[in-house]
């Protein structure tokens, strides 16, 4: 499982990659669309931002996974998202977008994991390497969504 250094590490590489390329590279891995999502602090009410990958659309908003590399608890990302699910997010290199974070229901997640796996197999071996369940988390824009 990855460290919490470790995962701060990744993403202030991933940033440094999309400065550096002046936003040609780094919007994309593995295939993958990346998203900057910020959140609230559950405790401290400060802004939190991390890059995620989003490897599935629906149309209601992008798919993002909470797997912490099959760690056995969630990313703080997702813990602050439950406490507030009004988030933004900036894909593409775009200005960051208000959006709502709404957890998958049991059937959709039934539906969407399959699709999430067969694609992206990493998800698949994070998940059998932990007892809870991988949420996943559709990020809809908000004048669409309800929290």
């Amino acid at each position: 499982m990855p460290s919490r250094v470790t995962l701060t590490l990744m993403n202030a590489v991933h940033r440094g990659l999309i400065a550096v390329s002046r936003g040609k590279a780094g919007w994309s891995m593995g295939g993958m669309p990346v998203l900057e999502l910020t959140t609230t602090g559950r405790r401290s009410g400060r802004q939190r931002s991390t890059m995620l990958t989003a490897p599935l659309t629906l149309d209601e908003g992008m798919v993002v996974v909470a797997s912490r590399g099959g760690d056995h608890q969630h990313p703080a990302w997702f813990l602050n998202l439950q406490a507030d699910p009004h988030v933004q997010v900036a894909a593409g290199g775009a200005a960051p977008e208000p959006m709502v974070a709404r957890v998958l229901t049991p059937a959709e997640r039934a539906e969407a994991w399959p699709r999430i796996t067969a694609r992206y197999r990493n998800y698949a071996g994070y998940q059998e390497r932990t007892a809870r369940e991988i949420p996943l988390v559709v990020l809809a824009p908000e004048s669409s969504s309800t929290p």
